[in-house]
């Protein structure tokens, strides 16, 4: 039976779990105590540790066949440290593990100007937070083709699902840009980035990148319009580029100064993945029809 690691226990997590067990053993690398009941009833194996501190990770080491690598980098710095010391804890291991997936992120492109890219783009992180991805990949893909070790790369874009889409935004009326200054964004349901991981597990190449991104082509004012009109919420309001310079904060607006397209030809054609919410629409009509039946 398989072994799996994964590391990073949040909700896309949960969903790649739901879709392995009973077919592989599955560790849970937490560093919350509290979550392992919960992680122990959904199948997997809690494993108590911490990315931050290097002391409680050896027991990590030989572990699994498969390491699944969500966790997000550091708050603050340049360096993924996270990611450095996961992998300075496996490479104390006498056998390493056959392969890493590692989630990573579309904000390593930057800005580019709505034009069509696909994974041959040059890197261009506008954000410390995209640097510390950026430093991450890197990272990693030195690692693999230093031990042999197949690394694979999924850049995902803004993740949605029925309980992560946009209600608290319009309900407080955040503004949005105007059509003029607006940019295109992209997005991938839950759902489906939880099946592109294992897609990779079966799949990936190594010191290969996948664009885990579903066919949606929508500016973000048109995406907060969707989900306003499915449930019945006011469109936001519009603004000019200058006037979100003026009144909003710089983590939203890192958001919304970057606009790309982005292809996922490979995720299609290489992984073999076919989307089950192949664009927005698809995932917030289901959202709205899980809430009529609950109501």
């Amino acid at each position: 039976m398989q072994k799996i690691l994964i590391v990073g226990s949040g909700d896309v997590a949960r969903r790649i779990l739901s879709r392995i067990v009973p077919n592989a053993r599955v560790y849970a690398l937490l560093r919350d105590a509290s979550r392992a009941a919960e992680w122990r009833e959904a199948g997997a194996t809690p494993v108590l540790a911490d990315l931050d501190d290097r002391g409680s990770l050896p027991r990590i080491a030989g572990l699994a066949d498969v390491v699944l690598h969500l966790a997000p980098p550091p708050g603050e710095g340049n360096h993924d440290t996270r990611t450095r010391n996961l992998l300075a804890a496996l490479g104390k291991a006498k056998s390493l593990p056959r392969r890493l997936i590692y989630v990573s992120t579309t904000g390593v492109y930057g800005d580019c100007r709505g034009a069509h890219i696909d994974e041959t783009r040059r890197l261009n992180p506008e954000s410390a937070r995209a640097g510390r991805r950026v430093d991450a990949e890197r990272r990693l893909r030195g690692w693999g083709k230093a031990t042999g070790v197949t690394v694979s790369i999924l850049r995902a874009p803004g993740i949605y699902a029925a309980d992560r889409l946009p209600i608290d935004r319009l309900q407080r009326a955040m503004p949005a840009l105007n059509e003029a200054d607006d940019g295109y964004t992209n997005h991938i349901h839950a759902d489906d980035l939880a099946a592109a991981c294992i897609a990779a597990l079966r799949h990936g190449g190594a010191n290969r990148v996948y664009n885990a991104v579903d066919d949606s082509d929508l500016k973000m004012a048109e995406y907060f319009d969707r989900v306003a009109d499915a449930f019945a919420l006011p469109r936001p309001p519009r603004i000019s580029r200058q006037e979100a310079a003026r009144t909003l904060s710089p983590v939203q607006l890192s958001f919304m100064r970057e606009s790309r397209r982005i292809g996922n030809r490979r995720l299609k054609n290489e992984l073999k993945l076919r989307l089950a919410y192949p664009t927005v629409d698809v995932g917030i009509a289901e959202a709205k029809a899980a809430r009529l039946a609950a109501n």
